[in-house]
């Protein structure tokens, strides 16, 4: 089991920056144990994935739409998963999510696919303006 409660989510004006935070609280695997991603849903649109990262942090993978301006990185001594994102545009609007998945496979496809995932935060709402 694992609970994720996303935070750092806030209005921004276009060309902005901000950076979301995920703590995890594990109770049977390790948190390092646990490949994770980020994902985000706007309102009439389906969930879609942004950038996910292996249990150690040396694969990354993004989704072509943010390549270049988010960063994904997590710290396993804090239990933590980070979303710096940077450049921010107007359809960067939506409500973001962390989740993660004990089943670890590198590949994009694999990890950008919600489906991949069995534990879900709440989301926090990021919202810019133009």
């Amino acid at each position: 089991q694992v609970q994720l409660v996303e935070s750092g989510g806030g209005s921004v004006q276009a060309g902005g920056s901000l950076r979301l935070s995920c703590a995890a609280s594990a109770s049977i695997y390790t948190y390092d144990s646990y490949c994770m991603g980020w994902f985000r849903q706007a309102p009439g649109k389906e969930r879609e994935g942004v950038a996910a990262i292996s249990t150690g942090g040396v694969y990354t993978s993004y989704a072509d739409s943010v390549k270049g301006r988010y960063t994904i990185s997590r710290d396993n001594a804090k239990n933590t998963l980070y979303l710096q994102m940077n450049s921010l545009k107007p359809e960067d609007t939506a409500m973001y999510y962390c989740a993660a998945t004990i089943r670890c496979a590198t590949r994009t496809a694999y990890l950008l696919t919600a489906g991949s995932y069995g534990y879900w935060g709440q989301g926090t709402q990021v919202t810019v303006s133009s």
